[in-house]
């Protein structure tokens, strides 16, 4: 693991708690910072693009890159598979780039035992009953998608306490600051800066 030179960030919340419009937010604000763009097989939904937002592809195509060994983590969320390429996550890293997986507990869960020095941000919603409007007034799914959500959610919020920071999303301006803060201190760790620097401390060393 010491080839990667790059940070690898894992971020996670239930749906609605605004984990995407935090990651935008934190991408105008460092836009060196990489988004994985993970394979799913859901339908892409209004305004996404294929190999922007998600890779998408048919369930048998992601059964056989599963059984290739090609994800780095993978998961079933709904009736929908998703997963994010080993191969592409390495490539990133090796180059020097760092990048953030946007995935939920159970995609954390196997990041971690493959890459035990991930940092790991779990985001709150500001309550349930706000979860449950901003799922509500995106108008993409039924009420039953809806009620499934809010319980997926709770489940969710259980796995916590395995992440390494937490942020709640009270405040959105508040919590893009605490957000940076956190990226900000990794990327600016001495093993980041030390290479990036090594003509500078080799000057100033002399």
């Amino acid at each position: 693991m010491s080839t990667f030179v790059g940070n690898l960030f894992v971020v996670s919340a239930p749906s609605g708690a605004g984990k995407s419009s935090l990651l935008r937010a934190l991408r105008e604000r460092y836009p060196a910072l990489q988004i994985a763009v993970s394979h799913t097989t859901r339908l892409p939904r209004p305004g996404e693009h294929n190999g922007l937002d998600y890779h998408f592809v048919d369930k048998q195509t992601f059964l056989e890159m599963v059984g290739n060994g090609e994800f780095l983590e993978h998961a079933q969320v709904f009736d929908h598979f998703y997963g994010t390429s080993e191969l592409a996550v390495h490539a990133m890293l090796k180059q020097g780039h760092s990048l953030v997986l946007e995935i939920d507990w159970q995609g954390a869960k196997q990041v971690r035992k493959r890459f035990p020095q991930a940092i790991c941000i779990f985001i709150l919603p500001p309550s349930l009953q706000t979860l449950r409007e901003r799922l509500t007034k995106r108008a993409q799914d039924n009420l039953e998608i809806i009620e499934r959500r809010m319980q997926d959610a709770q489940e969710d919020l259980s796995h916590y306490a395995e992440y390494d920071y937490l942020i709640a999303n009270q405040h959105f301006e508040q919590a893009v600051n605490e957000l940076y803060a956190i990226v900000m201190a990794q990327e600016l760790h001495i093993k980041r800066q030390g290479p990036r620097l090594a003509s500078l401390l080799r000057e100033l060393l002399s």
